[in-house]
């Protein structure tokens, strides 16, 4: 289902002039900044500042494509002798970036054969959820959650979008009298449910996002740490359930409803089963690859708890399946299983393949490579110990704040992972120079840069549900401003609670 995003007059004006004053702008500034002198910086870190002002501000307003961006980034890198082409290339190659293949392509099978539709409307056929109005949206949000933790927030948004946005308006058919005005922000609520628990659902494995994996290939590129799949549900998981509660009842606060019982859907819901028919050979064999990919992922974090981090089993999953192989072995299955032997017909095609996100791999490999640059060059500890003379603070937990802080703020107008991709090493820069563990603000930069609630352009997820038509801006904008401050103290405090406790200090 394709959704056309609806957008305001004065948002359409914005959306006009954002691109033509950035393809202008985003010149001017890389020119400005080779003209003028920066005694501090060495010359390949001047130059490279440069390149950073104007792929920066082509990411913020989107005057070209962002991945195109950043492979403008990488190149202007390799012609201005920042570094060299085979340096620079690299990281286009990162073990992470299979990891984004892998992951991509398992999602596209997913998509396809419409399991994630058939998990879904399990989940709402459960007698649970009865006829209430408050057990109903518990289940969109934990739905979207779920399913967000192993497919992008987006392709989870433009899944359950469809779903719950037949529940509501058959709410309203079901409905005798007033029913628009009674679900109205119920109906609201609803949907910012669907776009909020996407991205926050995203957060709780490595696979769910791209900041995520960013932040990990990151933290091991500059850092020298490895985070592993299970290491990073452990921290990752609780922060995403508290975060889903909050969002639960913050939701219920600012949109409640006079109704607090249903009309009975279940005819609606059984309609909706039916349509997909019995399990088809497609289904169960992304199922069995996704079972594959889960199991292998997270299986050596048990090991490690039973038979220690240096056993030999605990060496050959390291060694020999890392988190990027285990995806493409996921993903291989796919093109492996039959669906129909005879007729050579496989779970998924390679044009059903290609058709994964390349423009975010593409920018995933971008960001490495400026990241990767802004460290070698100096860059990143000069932009960090300016930023220190701002902020005054050089204290552990009070870097971690700015981080969450600059993560939240850059991912309201920024992509997440652009913004992960510009803050996260300035962090690591900022810790180092001040003495303090990187890892808690570079985690705190990659969890925030996915709170962006206030604006339909803030994440895609935002743009699809106020596309529905249910969600006025200024709610959004409200309960965006109310989500961001409470993700900022969740994150906060979660960091502050479990990374001792986790050894990720």
């Amino acid at each position: 289902m394709i959704v056309e995003e609806k957008i305001t007059s004065a948002e359409e004006k914005f959306e006009f002039w954002r691109g033509r004053v950035g393809i202008f702008l985003g010149p001017a500034l890389f020119i400005l900044v080779l003209l003028l002198p920066f005694p501090a910086l060495s010359s390949s870190a001047h130059r490279l500042l440069a390149v950073l002002a104007l792929v920066i501000t082509f990411w913020i307003t989107e005057a070209i494509p962002i991945p195109a961006s950043a492979l403008l980034g990488a190149l202007l890198c390799v012609v201005l002798g920042i570094g060299k082409d085979k340096e620079v290339l690299a990281h286009f190659a990162d073990p992470i970036v299979f990891l984004f293949i892998g992951s991509f392509i398992l999602a596209e099978g997913m998509k396809i054969h419409r399991l994630d539709k058939r998990i879904s409307y399990k989940i709402l056929s459960s007698s649970w959820i009865k006829d209430k109005t408050s057990r109903l949206l518990l289940a969109i949000g934990f739905i979207s959650a779920v399913i967000s933790m192993w497919i992008s927030n987006t392709a989870t948004a433009a899944m359950v979008f469809p779903i719950v946005l037949g529940i509501l308006r058959s709410l309203e058919d079901l409905e005798t009298t007033g029913s628009e005005k009674v679900f109205s922000k119920y109906n609201t609520g609803a949907m910012l449910t669907v776009a909020y628990a996407a991205s926050i659902g995203g957060i709780a494995t490595p696979v769910g996002t791209p900041p995520n994996l960013i932040g990990i290939g990151m933290i091991q590129n500059l850092i020298g740490y490895k985070i592993t799949f299970f290491k990073w549900m452990l921290f990752a998981l609780p922060i995403t359930l508290v975060s889903f509660l909050a969002l639960y009842f913050l939701i219920r606060r600012l949109h409640p409803t006079k109704r607090k019982t249903l009309p009975d859907l279940s005819q609606y819901i059984i309609e909706r089963k039916r349509s997909l028919g019995p399990w088809s050979p497609g289904e169960k064999n992304t199922l069995i690859a996704f079972l594959v990919a889960v199991s292998l992922w997270v299986l050596p974090g048990f090991l490690a708890i039973f038979i220690g981090s240096e056993s030999k089993e605990m060496n050959f999953f390291s060694t020999h399946l890392p988190e990027g192989i285990v995806a493409l072995i996921a993903a291989s299955l796919l093109f492996i299983l039959p669906v129909d032997f005879k007729k050579r017909k496989f779970t998924l095609t390679w044009k059903e393949a290609v058709r994964i996100d390349w423009g975010t791999i593409l920018l995933f490999g971008g960001g490495l490579t400026l990241g990767s640059l802004m460290f070698s060059t100096g860059l990143a500890e000069a932009i960090g110990n300016d930023l220190m003379s701002v902020f005054g603070t050089s204290s552990q937990w009070g870097i971690t704040a700015i981080a969450i802080g600059l993560g939240i703020i850059m991912s309201e107008t920024t992509s997440n992972t652009a913004s992960a991709n510009m803050v996260i090493p300035i962090m690591i820069a900022i810790s180092k120079s001040s003495g303090v563990s990187p890892l808690p603000p570079a985690l705190g930069a990659c969890l925030g840069a996915s709170f962006g609630f206030m604006l339909p352009v803030s994440t895609p997820p935002n743009a699809i549900v106020y596309s529905s038509g249910m969600v006025p801006i200024t709610r959004m904008i409200r309960a965006g401003v109310f989500f961001d401050i409470l993700g900022f103290l969740i994150i906060l405090l979660s960091l502050r609670v479990l990374c001792p406790i986790l050894g990720l200090m």
